[in-house]
C-alpha cells in the first residue's frame, strides 16, 4: 500500500479521513503535530495556512509515496496556491471533503477547479459522515506505486 501525506487547512477533515481509512472509531481532536501512521501522514492545518511551514511539508513529504490535497466542498476561499504540487516530487491527488453539506454543483466545481490548479492529477469526492468515497481512496492507495508514477508522468 502507498503511504499518503494529507495536506489541508484546519478543519478540512484530514484526521477524520485518516481514521476512516484505518477503520478506527472517529474521535475529534485538533492535530497539533505531524502524526505518522503505517500508511498515512496527517499534517496540521497550520502547515498549509502559514507559508513559513511549507518547508516542513516538503521535508515530511519525503516519507510519503503520494500527496493528498484536501479541500472542503463548502469553502469558497482559495486554499492552495496555483501550482502548489510543485513543492513535492511526488504524485499529487485531490480530495474534496464534506460533499454531503452542499446542494449545488457550483461549489463542487469550484473545489475541483482549485485542486486542478494546485496540480492534483486525480480527484476524489468524500463524505465522511455518509462514508462515501473512502473505498475509492483505499483502492487507489492499494495500486502499485510504479503504475501511479507512470500515470502522472504520462509514461
Amino acid at each position: 500500500m502507498k503511504k499518503i501525506m494529507f495536506v489541508g487547512s484546519v478543519g478540512v477533515g484530514k484526521t477524520t479521513l485518516t481514521q476512516r481509512l484505518k477503520g478506527i472509531d472517529v474521535s475529534y481532536f485538533k492535530t497539533q503535530a505531524v502524526e505518522f501512521y503505517d500508511s498515512i501522514i496527517d499534517t496540521p492545518g497550520e502547515f498549509l495556512q502559514h507559508r513559513r511551514f511549507y518547508n516542513a511539508l516538503t521535508v515530511t513529504a519525503a516519507e510519503a509515496d503520494v500527496i493528498g490535497l484536501l479541500v472542503e466542498a463548502t469553502n469558497r476561499m482559495q486554499t492552495f496556491p496555483q501550482g502548489f504540487s510543485t513543492l513535492f516530487n511526488k504524485p499529487v491527488i485531490g480530495v474534496i471533503t464534506k460533499v454531503d453539506l452542499i446542494d449545488d454543483r457550483e461549489s463542487l466545481e469550484n473545489a475541483r477547479k482549485q485542486l486542478i490548479l494546485a496540480g492534483a492529477s486525480q480527484i476524489f469526492e468524500v463524505s465522511l459522515t455518509e462514508q462515501t468515497g473512502v473505498e475509492e481512496i483505499k483502492t487507489f492507495l492499494s495500486i502499485d506505486c510504479d503504475v501511479v508514477k507512470e500515470e502522472v508522468d504520462g509514461s
